[in-house]
């Protein structure tokens, strides 16, 4: 037998010779020919393969196809002097969709081989030696175990009969090292490149870390968290699913090692440069998006960060808060909106024109994006709510009516079962809940306005539902104001009691998860709805909410773009709401202002500006 320490530095070629003469004592390849490219295979019927080669390109990420052969051709141009019926550790038998056996070799199957092509897809051992070299621990070459793998819920893209889940690897990365795990890794795309998903194995359908479907259990450490890259043996589930009468695979952890150094490619440009950022607790979720991108982000998070009215908010301003709430914002399925204040508690209606006009702005992208939403508000303005909405569809603002809900306590359970099927936290109907200019309630249960006036007889209690979002695990919360009296702001509460005026009295006590402060309040929606494009646009965000599977979704650009705001629209919005009554904030006005500020040449510029932002 040959002793496995020195296995590390042998080349490939030699590797597969003591491979092929059986004189191994190892269970995978995992380390071994450190540098190199590794393998999976896929043996099928030459009638399969053109839609198996046609399945690996729909699914790129878990299937990055290095090379397919010819019928019968038992060697490749990945490797010198190779044999694929000799060449692999273990391989495994597969007859109508049943594993019926494992051999070390293929060669008594030489004459069914004749008419079958070998396929040879990427791993993830490739890129162990990259980790390495970047200072990051690999837990299962420490523990001298297989890597761990799962199958997941996610679905791959199905070409003909080749259907199945996503596979994935996990590996335990220390939580000060996971952005260089991305670096490591995200450039070796026929190493699976970048992560599919950091964080609670749950959000995968994994029920138990400790009982992997292939490999081998892999411990963390302190401190590590949970990493998943997309897994080659995703092949493997799809032979399993086509159930052709004969078909050959690796054993997953026995790979076949090519001759081809897996050399670590540079990143060119801030497009390509990973960032990540933890997005939530419980589950825990960190998402990624590039350099570019962010930083797009943050210059809208800078340009509605000006203060207008001189009310001192950049005190509540909080670094990188639009960026966070909108990656979690655009991993929802489903979202729930919510806005008014009715500070003008001596008029009918009471509203003011700060609010509705981003919700809608916010509402519209979504609806792009083919994402669920609806607005909740108070039951006394669901008429007036309705016209605006149905305005708004007329003007081309939203492409359908957004459905209008109104939230009314009956009992102490009313919130959960409002935001859950049948109250059941492991049901919720919503991922995320946007408040925007909507009144919030004070520490003394009252509502105001920012002139201490209580208008709590105005108000429908719909705080109950981002208190009661805070115990649904995976259900977030956005506060968006200008004053720190919104729904949300309860997180900046005591930079509200210490630097606005009148804030020890008015100060919402409800927090939210990511606190977006702007100027005005309509332009922390515009924001929202710009950062959700740039999101949507960036492929290493793209392809990470996509799990790597199926294929990018970039030809919708145009129809997200269409959904932004512009001027001209935002424009039509005030009018209507002048028509219908509602009035600017700080004057009460039914003038083309918003805050007591000009439509033209403030609110305008503000739209032009963030527009110009995005599409740089």
């Amino acid at each position: 037998m040959v002793l496995t320490g020195s296995l590390k530095s042998l080349l490939p070629q030699v590797l597969r010779r003591i491979v092929r003469s059986n004189r191994l004592s190892i269970s995978n390849t995992s380390g071994m020919a450190a540098g190199y490219k590794q393998a999976n295979i896929v043996i099928l019927h030459k009638s399969l393969a053109d839609d198996f080669e046609k399945f690996c390109h729909a699914n790129d990420g878990p299937l990055p196809l290095l090379y397919r052969s010819k019928p019968g051709d038992w060697g490749c141009p990945l490797s010198s002097e190779s044999d694929i019926r000799t060449d692999c550790l273990q391989y495994r038998i597969y007859e109508h969709g049943a594993c019926t056996g494992s051999v070390k070799n293929l060669k008594e199957y030489s004459e069914q081989l004749k008419d079958m092509v070998t396929f040879y897809l990427g791993c993830s051992f490739s890129f162990e030696k990259a980790m390495q070299n970047a200072g990051i621990p690999v837990r299962n070459v420490e523990q001298k175990s297989n890597v761990s793998m799962y199958k997941t819920a996610v679905p791959c893209y199905s070409v003909s009969t080749f259907c199945c889940n996503l596979v994935v690897t996990m590996r335990p990365i220390p939580e000060s090292k996971l952005e260089e795990a991305v670096l490591a890794t995200s450039e070796l795309k026929e190493a699976h490149g970048a992560p599919v998903h950091i964080g609670d194995p749950g959000l995968l359908g994994i029920r138990d870390l400790s009982k992997p479907d292939y490999g081998d259990p892999v411990h963390l450490h302190p401190g590590d968290i949970p990493v998943f890259w997309a897994c080659g043996v995703t092949g493997v589930e799809a032979v399993i699913n086509c159930r052709a009468p004969l078909a050959f695979t690796h054993s997953p952890g026995c790979m076949f090692i090519t001759d081809l150094k897996n050399d670590n490619s540079t990143v060119k440009s801030s497009r390509e440069v990973p960032q990540i950022y933890c997005i939530s607790q419980d589950p825990l979720l960190y998402s990624f998006v590039s350099a570019e991108a962010a930083q797009k982000i943050k210059t809208l998070e800078t340009l509605i960060g000006i203060d207008p009215g001189e009310r001192g908010i950049a005190h509540l301003q909080q670094q990188d808060e639009l960026l966070k709430a909108c990656l979690s914002i655009s991993h929802a399925r489903a979202v729930l909106i919510t806005t008014g204040f009715p500070t003008h508690f001596t008029y009918e209606p009471p509203e003011e024109n700060d609010g509705p006009p981003g919700a809608l702005a916010i509402a519209a992208v979504l609806q792009a994006l083919e994402k669920e939403v609806a607005i909740v508000t108070d039951q006394r303005a669901m008429n007036l709510n309705k016209k605006i909405i149905e305005e708004a569809v007329q003007l081309g603002i939203l492409k359908r009516p957004v459905p209008l809900l109104s939230y009314q306590r009956e009992n102490a359970d009313s919130a959960l079962m409002f935001l859950c099927e049948n109250g059941n936290p492991r049901r919720p109907r919503f991922d995320h809940l946007i408040a925007i200019e909507r009144a919030g309630m004070a520490a003394d249960g009252n509502y105001y306005n920012s002139r201490k006036v209580n208008i709590k007889h105005l108000v429908d209690p719909i705080d109950e539902l981002f208190l009661a979002a805070q115990t649904i695990p995976g259900v977030k919360t956005t506060g968006v104001g200008d004053g720190g009296n919104e729904l949300g702001m309860g997180k900046v509460k005591d930079a509200v009691k210490k630097h606005i005026k009148n804030g020890d009295v008015i100060a919402c006590d409800v927090e939210a998860d990511f606190t977006v402060v702007a100027g005005v309040s309509n332009w922390g929606g515009y924001a929202i709805a710009c950062a959700l494009y740039v999101l949507s646009t960036c492929e290493i965000h793209d392809r990470y909410l996509r799990k790597a599977v199926g294929f990018p979704h970039f030809s919708n650009k145009a129809v997200w773009l269409s959904a932004l705001p512009s001027v001209t629209k935002e424009e039509k919005l005030l009018k209507t709401l002048v028509q219908h009554g509602v009035r600017s904030g700080k004057t009460a006005s039914l003038e083309m202002e918003v805050d007591g500020l000009p439509f033209h040449n403030t609110h305008s510029l503000m739209i032009e500006k963030l527009l110009q932002t995005v599409q740089q």
